[in-house]
């Protein structure tokens, strides 16, 4: 008998299990089994922080109970986890979600060095580059994630975003995918813009399927500026896997 696939949302840099709180509410409410994870040195998980993408990967592995099959969905760098940990264990990924994702990802250095020294100004360069102009005067929206991103050890966004920038091995990554895969896109981001996406999508040339769906009107934030969009697109995304499985579906999870 096939079991049902465990979703498994994995945050992007500076941010924790909370960014997923409206997609986790909705797909678990469809019936989904749903674990959006805390990384080390992140919300509810003791730091430090971990690195290399590499590292991360396996980490998020050792999580995931063995029998389940895993859809893992993964933003900005959590994308990047996402990719490698779905090449590491193709025999378990049955589907990958990529959101907000490009290959390489690199990160500024003047920006990766104001995260090491000026955590609270590192905070606001990023709200103005992760959400639209028209978001952007939504000041609950941008103070919400602000105080996400203040919630974190200080020491922890330095590390993130240093592993996303000196991650190598995304399209070695991609190249081993044997899994349906749904890139998820906005049309305004900044940080990981559609015309940086297609060396990636290149890479992914032998998996099943590779879909994308495009966001018009949001930026990096997809998950804030877009939540019901994002919900849908997971929840389609999931559908048919979630159909093949011969085994009825848990209660709905509320770990995280």
């Amino acid at each position: 008998m096939t079991a049902a696939p465990l979703l498994v949302l994995i945050h992007g840099a500076g941010h924790d299990h909370r960014v997923w709180q409206a997609q986790s509410a909705a797909l678990q409410q469809a019936g989904l089994d749903v674990l959006a994870l805390d990384l080390p040195g992140h919300g509810q998980t003791p730091g430090p922080a971990l690195a290399p993408i590499e590292a991360l990967a396996d980490w998020v592995l050792a999580q995931l109970p063995p029998e389940r099959p895993l859809l893992l969905a993964g933003h900005s760098m959590g994308s990047l986890i996402a990719l490698e940990a779905a090449a590491r264990a193709p025999a378990r990924c049955v589907g990958l979600a990529l959101l907000g994702t490009v290959f390489p990802m690199r990160v500024a250095p003047a920006l990766l060095d104001m995260a090491r020294k000026d955590p609270d100004q590192t905070h606001r360069m990023i709200n103005q580059w992760s959400f639209t102009l028209a978001h952007q005067a939504e000041t609950d929206l941008c103070e919400r994630n602000r105080q996400l991103l203040a919630a974190q050890p200080p020491a922890s966004l330095p590390v993130d975003l240093a592993a996303c920038n000196s991650y190598q091995g995304g399209l070695e990554a991609a190249r081993q995918i044997r899994c349906p895969v749904l890139l998820l896109c906005a049309e305004q981001d900044k940080m990981t813009p559609l015309k940086a996406l297609p060396p990636l999508q290149d890479a992914l040339a032998s998996a099943p399927r590779v879909e994308q769906q495009i966001l018009p009107d949001s930026g990096h934030s997809m998950m804030s500026e877009a939540p019901e969009a994002v919900s849908a697109a997971l929840l389609a995304f999931a559908q048919p896997f979630i159909q093949a499985s011969s085994s009825p579906l848990p209660a709905p999870s509320t770990r995280q």
